[in-house]
This record gives C-alpha cells, sequence and structure tokens, in this order.
C-alpha cells in the first residue's frame, strides 16, 4: 500500500473508532506533506496527538530494523499517554518508553530490541544517549511535544544532549499551546512554518468568578464551593506540592472523597489517582500544574484555583481543561483578603460569588477494583468484563471504565456491588490464571 493513501487513513482512524480528523489535525497532516519541520500551536485538549501520530506512523519503514522516530515530552504522564494511544492504533510497529522512575534495566532491554518508535522525557532519554543505550542513527523524524513545557521545566542542557546525537533526521515537528519566540540554538532550523489553531481559545465560554475569603477560613471557603458541584469534576489547582498534600488532608478529614496529583508522588500513584478520577470514582483532583497540560483528561466542567499562579500563561493552561471546543465551564478563585489580585487579571470584569452554607457531598456511585493480571499476561478489556460479568454476576451497566497496565488493572463499578464482586472474584481464574482482586485504595 503506497504511503499517505486513503487506505493507511482509513486503517489509522478504523483502529480508534473515529470517523476522521478534526480540523487542526488534518491542517497539520497536509502541512507535514510539505514541509518537513512544522510547528503546531493549538490548545491543550484538542488532539495534538493523533495529529503527530498519523505522519510518523506513514513515515515508518516495516523493513528497517531501527529506532526510526523519537517522541519527546515534558512528563512521565503524557509520555505514558501517547504510548498507549499508539499501541491502540495496532500498527504492527513496536514502542518503547523512557521516563524517570521507571526501570532503567527494562528500558535498555526494551531498546536493544530496536523499537521502531521510541517516547521519552528529556532527562531519562539524555541518560540513554549518554550511555549509549540508544541508538540514534537511524531516527528521520523527531517530535517535541509540549516543547514550551519542557524549556520552562529547564530540560534545555537534556534537550541539546539528545540533539547532537541526531544524525539522520529529516522531519521535526513542534507542538506548543502558546507561543514561542526564536527557537533554541540546539533546533537545526528557525522560523518554521506554523500550523495556529490557538484562535480557538476565543470561542471559549469560560466565566470567571471570584470566591472571597479571610486567609483564616480559606480552606472552609474551598469545602464550601466544591460542595456545591455535587459530582461535576473539578480540579482544585495549587502552585506547590506541600498546599496539596496539606489541603488533601483537610479535605479528607472532612470527608470529601478526592485525589491528588504532583511531582513528589510515586508513579504508581500518580497512576492510579488518575484512573479514579477518569472513571468517575472520584470527581475532584486537587494538583500543582502537573495537572494543567498533556494529560488525558476527560472534559472538566469546574478549575478551582485555590492559590493563582504568578504567569497568566500557567493560569490560561490551567483554565484550558474546562470550557474545551466550544462547551461551557467555570473557573474560580479564591482569594482572601490579604492576597494580591494578579496583574494579568481584570478584578472589575470578574463576578463576584459568595457561599454562606455547606451543602451535603454527593458521594460517587463507583468504586474502582484492582486486579492482579494486565496487558503483559494478554488479558484484555473484553476479557475483564466477562470475568466480572460471567463469574460474578455483574450487570453490564454495574461496569465503567477499564484500565489496562502492563501486570495490572483497574476497574470502575458499582460500589453496591463492589465488595461482593470481590468475595465472587479474588482467587478466581481469569483466563488460565488466578488473579487477586481487591479495591483499590
Amino acid at each position: 500500500m503506497e504511503k499517505g493513501s486513503q487506505g493507511l487513513e482509513q486503517q489509522f482512524l478504523g483502529s480508534l473508532e473515529i470517523a476522521g480528523f478534526n480540523d487542526m489535525q488534518r491542517a497539520f497532516i497536509e502541512a507535514t506533506e510539505e514541509n518537513p519541520n512544522i510547528m503546531l500551536l493549538a490548545p491543550t485538549g484538542s488532539g495534538k496527538t493523533l495529529a503527530f501520530l498519523f505522519p510518523i506512523f506513514k513515515n515508518l519503514d516495516p523493513t528497517s530494523r531501527s529506532i526510526q522516530a523519537l517522541i519527546i515530552v515534558p512528563s512521565r504522564e503524557l509520555a505514558i499517554q501517547i504510548e498507549q494511544v499508539f499501541k491502540s492504533l495496532k500498527t504492527g510497529f513496536r514502542v518503547s518508553i523512557c521516563y524517570g522512575g521507571h526501570a532503567m534495566k527494562l528500558e535498555k532491554n526494551s531498546l536493544a530490541e530496536f523499537p521502531e518508535l521510541v517516547i521519552g522525557t528529556p532527562g531519562r532519554l539524555s541518560d540513554h544517549v549518554n550511555q549509549g543505550s540508544l541508538d540514534t542513527s537511524a531516527i528521520q523524524t523527531v517530535v517535541l511535544d509540549e516543547f514550551d513545557k519542557s524549556l520552562q521545566m529547564g530540560f534545555h542542557d537534556q534537550l541539546r544532549d539528545i540533539f547532537r546525537k541526531l544524525i539522520a533526521v529529516q522531519r521535526h515537528y513542534l507542538t506548543s499551546a502558546t507561543k514561542m519566540g526564536r527557537l533554541p540554538d540546539f533546533i537545526p532550523f528557525d522560523n518554521p512554518p506554523v500550523v495556529d489553531f490557538l484562535f480557538q481559545d476565543k470561542d471559549s465560554k469560560l466565566e470567571l468568578k471570584l470566591v472571597p475569603t479571610s486567609s483564616k477560613e480559606k480552606v472552609q471557603g474551598l469545602m464550601r464551593l466544591i460542595s456545591h458541584f455535587q459530582g461535576e469534576a473539578c480540579i482544585v489547582f495549587c502552585n506547590h506540592r506541600e498546599a496539596v498534600d496539606r489541603i488533601s488532608l483537610l479535605l479528607g478529614d472532612h470527608h470529601y472523597e478526592h485525589a491528588v496529583l504532583h511531582g513528589g508522588m510515586e508513579q504508581l500513584d500518580r497512576e492510579k489517582n488518575l484512573i479514579k478520577f477518569r472513571s468517575g470514582v472520584v470527581s475532584l483532583l486537587i494538583a500543582t500544574d502537573l495537572a494543567s497540560r498533556g494529560l488525558d483528561i476527560p472534559e472538566i466542567r469546574h478549575i478551582v484555583h485555590y492559590q493563582l499562579p504568578p504567569k497568566q500563561d500557567a493560569f490560561t493552561h490551567r483554565n484550558g481543561r474546562t470550557a474545551r471546543m466550544h462547551a461551557s465551564g467555570q473557573s474560580y478563585l479564591v482569594l482572601a483578603n490579604d492576597e494580591a489580585f494578579p496583574e494579568y487579571l481584570d478584578e472589575k470584569s470578574i463576578e463576584e460569588v459568595s457561599l454562606e452554607e455547606t451543602v451535603a457531598s454527593k458521594p460517587s456511585e463507583f468504586s474502582l477494583l484492582y486486579l492482579s493480571a494486565g496487558k503483559k499476561d494478554k488479558i484484555s478489556k473484553g476479557d475483564i468484563a466477562g470475568f466480572l460479568i460471567k463469574n460474578g454476576q455483574a450487570a453490564t451497566e454495574d461496569i465503567g471504565l477499564i484500565t489496562l497496565m502492563d501486570f495490572a488493572s483497574y476497574v470502575a463499578v458499582k460500589r453496591s456491588i463492589a465488595q461482593s464482586l470481590v468475595k465472587k472474584l479474588n482467587g478466581e481464574k481469569l483466563k488460565k490464571a488466578k488473579v487477586k482482586v481487591a479495591e483499590a485504595n
């Protein structure tokens, strides 16, 4: 089949069960056919991953036993997310993933098998380049996803290390959620053609609201606010991980179900908390700006700035989690009377809301089950659904989101039957192996 043909596109889209590319994806893909180096500007959640995965897929050579494409991302969560999307395409091409907190030995063994695609964070990829475990000699396509964030996070030197070893590259795709100035000098070109879809933000139906409070009553003011959301998805943003942990403890003391996310957590805990939030087991996520970009999180109804970021870009990226693609959403500023109003906002244009009472919180109807089998055990989502229905007597409507990991799986199930399912299924055989089943903490 000829590269770039209609059949190749249908194969790609068919694996995802979607009818076609959106306008941004189509514009970017068409631009890559004319230009080897492209900058894509698009808001968070607009589908940048599929936009650059298709030209990568189209240009991979199945006869070449070599690493042919490299995707560099600023966070491990984004690396994992892109890997999952690529695997779901069922292209037949192999992918390896590299990031801090992942076993270096496993990564080296995987890279030694010459996967066609490698995805990783700058620090870990730099380690592999410097140790000689990442063969860059045949890489022809490099994607710098969320490039502006990688630079903001201080990965300049690590990126330079990687680019020094790239000798055969023919294509560069850069993505960003903000407009960028002059590119760093390690990038082998300047002023690339730009596919700009940031104008979509202008169509946003985001409502900004101010929740005034005193310093002493700030956490109580937060709890009053989120109690009124009644189970609608919400992210509460803080500037520092210490604030996330402190607020989490206070919310736990008052029986607010929630998950937390920040860079100081173990990777497994980060992944599990994101699974809880994605699947609706909890509707409240307390997070640093780690949750503001790149992560596969569904549309959020409410964004709360418990601590306002110092720069407008960070404020914009946080708000980008809601009111996306012409949907509506609310963004709340919880501001104590001794805190300065940020210069990048017009105080007079923001509606003030007053909440006098806390309403009873609405508990989630779902719990999360853990199963001790995953993708590496040749387990599919269909296998797990069948296991719950046949062995656990669960109804189809009792089962929510199923998430497969390498050696474990997580399933959202109706809370009313969760304990019953654990009793029926723990120690039972899933396919040919006994599995442990438990409620995930």
